[in-house]
């Protein structure tokens, strides 16, 4: 026959199919037919009348004996696929499934009986003939390769079986009772494939498609043991390449899938260098993905065959050339009552995630790095941060686009290098930077986060002169494969921890400079005046931020961690590490009341009143009033302004007003916070030490 051309392959590594298999159409059994029906088109012109070509005359005209002998020799050619004298084959062009066998009418009834028995064979082997013919082409796949070449073995078998029984008819040992009767044992097999094969050909059924087909197929005909065993035997056979593919990825992370027909998709596009960039951490969750065509018989351990190849290219990407360990019962085999197959995933994918673990823990030191990071980005040793913030203060009160990232890059090494931070190897690997927006503006572009404010993104209001203060954070240089579990996503999540801490450490700093200025006219007779009011306001500024810093590193940073660090001491696996870590960040985010906006708007209130309270009162006092310092001589070379002067200040209505107005609002929004915190560690309990804390300040007032 004359095939179609085919169509161009999907995947790029498919070959063509050979000219010569288009333009030679004797290739396959079908040309007897053609050719046949070809020729008889030219002769019924002059014999209408008649049944079959030429001048055959009609079977009726023959007797009974007789015409059994002729039906023997066509029903012979017909389960071959050959048409006969008084049996034609007819198909519909365009419905290669619709074969119909057609007789002389006038052969005997009895004789049309049997042989209308057996033409559901001889439709059978048709069809199963023609699509292994089809499906042996290369762009149909491994597996329907493999299912083809099993039906053909089983096709020869068939060819076998009508030569033996042609042999038995030459010697005249064969009636049409008899060929009935030797048909029948093949008939129920053939009549089970021809229906699998119409319907993966109907719904061009390619990969795992095809072995659910066969397994479903195979567990419908429970009843008909031989058909069940054939099937099952079909689908060991067309699943055989498709193990081969499935073993190469469990035992050493490579997808050999030519004609993309395996159930785990590789997205080439993503490289691992785009987790220290990019935020959705992509690479991990999409670099390798399950497609929605697994077979039936992995859909249980499909994740786990997934994460069995993650691992091993996790450590070829590495450099390390890491396989599964061969065995005797390491070989895949298809699935069955022993379920083999799943021993073998489970061992691959124990070693592979121990493997990889040890990798991580060992080689590149996972551990120290997140207590490094701890130290830097969680402030667990702050004394660099102090001196940093002492030596950079002139460029971090500059407004954003005046601030030199370089000069403060210059300023922390400098703070590291002269604090104990030195001692620690991978203080190199901290770097700063500088946000474009405020802390809320960022929670709130952080959709993931699940806050509230979302919706409400665009209602935030930036500060009117943002510094960088405000927008001042640390980065750190995270190396492949760390940044697997220490990705741009988790960094931010650091960041943004780290961001809040610094600015309650700068309030810190500022109150405790307002403190200073208090002392340092505690020697003068300022009783009942507004700066002795200022005094007790001081205090109970800083009572509250250094609340709020011990809540947030002793009660929530802190105990954390190590709940963290043990958990990572027993993970089994990179994705448990990533869990674990995943959910430490989470929870301290939450806990640090970042994913709480109506109280972090109050606490960052509270603190931008703190701060403005102190450069007020520090600017107030110290224009005002000549502070000794500590290395005044004895002899009183530096005088203070006389009494009269300090009662004419401290007694002035604007400085009054000023520190009674900084008092009402600092009031004003701690009481305001008070029932806010009370109604939220109810549901919070971790909120409980907080609210506590802040529900002591200004009762000593």
């Amino acid at each position: 026959m004359k095939m179609e051309a085919a169509p161009a392959p999907t995947p790029s590594s498919c070959p063509s199919t050979p000219r010569w298999n288009v333009e030679r159409p004797f290739l396959t059994g079908r040309f007897h037919q053609e050719t046949k029906a070809t020729s008889r088109l030219a002769e019924t012109r002059f014999s209408f009348d008649s049944f079959s070509p030429g001048l055959e005359k009609p079977i009726g005209c023959y007797d009974a004996a007789v015409q059994e002998l002729i039906v023997i020799d066509d029903l012979l050619s017909a389960l071959v696929g050959i048409e006969g004298r008084y049996i034609s084959i007819k198909r519909i062009r365009g419905m290669e499934n619709e074969i119909t066998f057609l007789v002389d009418a006038s052969m005997d009834l009895a004789l049309q009986e049997l042989a209308k028995r057996i033409f559901p064979l001889c439709k059978s082997f048709l069809l199963i003939d023609q699509f292994v013919e089809s499906k042996s082409q290369f762009r149909n796949g491994l597996v329907n390769h493999a299912f083809a070449a099993a039906l053909r073995a089983l096709l020869l078998d068939y060819l076998a079986m009508v030569a033996q029984l042609e042999h038995q008819f030459r010697l005249g040992r064969l009636s049409i009772q008899g060929l009935w009767f030797y048909c029948q044992p093949m008939m129920g097999c053939m009549l089970a494939l021809s229906t699998v094969i119409q319907k993966a050909a109907a719904n061009s059924f390619t990969g795992s498609a095809v072995l659910n087909l066969l397994q479903s197929q195979s567990k419908a005909m429970a009843g008909d043991n031989a058909v069940r065993s054939l099937l099952e035997k079909m689908a060991q056979h067309a699943s055989n390449a498709y193990l081969g593919i499935l073993e190469r990825w469990v035992y050493e992370g490579v997808i050999d899938d030519p004609y993309g027909e395996f159930f785990i998709a590789e997205n080439k596009s993503l490289q691992k260098e785009s987790l220290t960039q990019d935020y959705d951490a992509k690479f991990w969750r999409q670099r390798y993905s399950l497609k929605d065509a697994i077979p039936s018989f992995l859909a249980n351990i499909a994740g786990t065959i997934l994460t069995t190849g993650k691992y091993l290219n996790v450590m070829r990407e590495c450099g390390h050339n890491v396989q599964v360990p061969a065995t005797e019962n390491s070989k895949l085999t298809i699935f069955g009552s022993n379920h083999h197959y799943l021993e073998c995933v489970k061992g691959a994918y124990e070693f592979a995630s121990s493997e990889l673990l040890n990798l991580m823990k060992e080689m590149y030191d996972l551990i120290g790095k997140l207590r490094s990071i701890k130290h830097y980005l969680l402030l667990d040793q702050g004394d660099f941060l102090v001196h940093f913030m002492d030596i950079a203060r002139d460029e971090l009160v500059k407004k954003l686009d005046e601030i030199s990232v370089e000069k403060l890059q210059s300023l922390l090494d400098l703070a590291l290098r002269s604090t104990a931070a030195a001692a620690d190897p991978c203080h190199e690997d901290l770097t700063c930077c500088v946000e474009a927006s405020s802390l809320l503006k960022r929670l709130a572009m952080l959709t993931d986060l699940g806050t509230k404010t979302v919706s409400d993104r665009n209602d935030i209001e930036e500060p009117i002169s943002i510094t960088g203060l405000e927008t001042f954070t640390l980065s750190y240089k995270v190396q492949w494969p760390l940044s697997i579990v220490i990705s741009r996503r988790a960094l931010t999540k650091y960041q943004l921890i780290f961001r809040f801490l610094f600015h309650c450490k700068h309030a810190e700093r500022q109150l405790c400079g307002a403190w200073q200025v208090h002392q340092g006219v505690r020697a003068l007779n300022l009783h009942g005046t507004a700066i002795s009011r200022s005094s007790l306001l001081c205090r109970s500024m800083l009572k509250f931020i250094n609340s709020l810093l011990h809540y947030l590193t002793f009660e929530v940073l802190e105990p954390n961690w190590h709940v963290m660090h043990d958990r990572l001491q027993t993970a089994k696996s990179i994705d448990e590490v990533i869990q674990h870590h995943d959910f430490f960040l989470d929870k301290c985010l939450r806990e640090c009341l970042l994913l709480l906006p109506e109280l972090l708007k109050k606490v960052e209130r509270l603190k931008s009143l703190c701060l403005q309270y102190a450069a007020a009162i520090q600017w107030l006092i110290s224009s005002s009033i000549d502070i000794p310092k500590l290395d005044d001589s004895s002899d009183g070379s530096k005088q203070r302004k006389s009494p009269q002067a300090i009662k004419i200040t401290t007694q002035n209505t604007t400085v009054t007003d000023s520190i009674l107005k900084f008092e009402r609002e600092f009031n004003a929004e701690l009481q305001s916070l008070r029932p806010l915190l009370s109604t939220s560690s109810q549901a919070e309990p971790y909120l409980t030490h907080l609210a506590q804390c802040v529900l002591g300040i200004g009762n000593d007032q």
